[in-house]
């Protein structure tokens, strides 16, 4: 196998494979490295949602990063199923964001009032106007939000077109491969050392999710970047009772997938490395949905499993080169946004590589720049 590219990328998840994408079109000679299968962590286990407005309603600069990147979607879908025969299951069937409570009703309205100012089509309905969009919601709840724009994929095949388009365009993946250290020379990167041997490249890019924090620190930076389990299910109904995507403030989404199944997410556990699947976590869901879908406790059960998200100390992802050594750069952090955020991700990164960000862009991309706050940086 070649030993020598022009970029390396350093996990193979639904960010790395979008960045590799990216560059691959461009001509360039890719290396996808992964210490598992390609998309085997946290996008694999992602409902999928492209919940632009339904949970960034508090920063303007990752809203607005949200709503670039959702805007992408049709068109690069299209792309990787030509590419790939790949179809992502986009559903664009809006997202309700549900109010149980008059106090959450009232709280999700000035919701609607900002997300309007973005997005003119979102708007408030009333318990009996949701009723009327989507009958079988419980007639216990107040109203939504509701998010046109908001729609869905299948993030374990959007991961796998993005990792397979790459490859049709000339990356190389390696698989079940660790990097261990990253080498450089005179304040440059220039390749990485794996369980696998040495690989050269000047281009290196960090994508490895939960995990990046510890990679990091043998380049001297220290991010806070720590791990969030997230529990999931899906059931199977005898038939379409929802097309929304139901969200609720109370830790519980319905996502109805394409080929049928529904499934719901997501429970909340902070600083757990770990992919067991509890009783409680179960249990806590499953409640939770029925006071949302009451029909769906009628579903056939299919499965559960957790997935590892990695969270910032501001909620914001890192995009971007590295504070001290060129060449070397960090797109990690995304949380519950990966798969949103993934398009937008490759573009920047990419962009950035070429040294090409668009002058109106600067400013949004350097909300997320690596060094936008405190960092602790030991160069070695």
């Amino acid at each position: 196998m070649n030993k020598v590219y022009d970029v390396i990328v350093a996990g193979g998840g639904i960010i790395g494979s979008s960045i590799a994408y990216q560059q691959a079109k461009l001509g360039k000679k890719v290396l996808i490295i992964d210490r598992h299968s390609v998309g085997a962590e946290a996008s694999s286990a992602a409902a999928g949602m492209l919940g632009a407005q339904a949970e960034i309603h508090e920063n303007a600069a990752m809203l607005q990063l949200a709503l670039k990147s959702r805007s992408m979607f049709p068109q690069l879908l299209q792309e990787l199923e030509d590419w790939t025969g790949i179809n992502a299951g986009l559903v664009n069937k809006g997202m309700i964001k549900i109010a149980q409570s008059s106090g959450e009703a009232a709280h999700l309205q000035k919701q609607v009032h900002y997300h309007a100012g973005w997005d003119p089509e979102v708007k408030w309905l009333s318990g009996k106007e949701m009723l009327q969009q989507e009958p079988a919601l419980s007639t216990k709840l107040e109203g939504g939000m509701l998010i046109p724009n908001d729609g869905q994929v299948m993030a374990p095949q959007l991961s796998k077109a993005f990792a397979q388009g790459a490859a049709a365009h000339g990356a190389d993946i390696i698989e079940f491969c660790e990097v261990e250290n990253i080498m450089f020379k005179d304040q440059r990167v220039k390749g990485c050392e794996t369980s696998q041997g040495k690989f050269s490249s000047d281009q290196l890019v960090i994508t490895t999710g939960a995990w990046a924090g510890e990679l990091l620190k043998k380049t001297g930076l220290s991010l806070p970047v720590s791990p969030v389990k997230g529990e999931c299910f899906s059931v199977v109904p005898s038939h379409h009772i929802i097309q929304s995507t139901v969200f609720s403030e109370g830790g519980c989404y319905i996502v109805p997938k394409k080929d049928g199944r529904l499934i719901v997410g997501a429970t909340t556990l902070v600083n757990r490395w770990d992919k067991d699947v509890s009783l409680k976590g179960v249990s806590s869901l499953s409640q939770k949905a029925i006071d949302l879908l009451p029909d769906i406790k009628y579903a056939k059960w299919e499965k559960a499993w957790a997935g590892i998200r990695p969270q910032t100390g501001d909620g914001l992802p890192y995009i971007g080169p590295h504070p001290a050594y060129e060449g070397l750069y960090i797109a990690a952090g995304h949380y519950r946004n990966g798969i949103l955020l993934s398009p937008i991700t490759g573009k920047m990164i990419s962009d950035m590589i070429e040294r090409k960000v668009p002058e109106k862009e600067e400013a949004l991309y350097q909300s997320f720049k690596v060094d936008r706050d405190s960092i602790s940086l030991n160069l070695v």
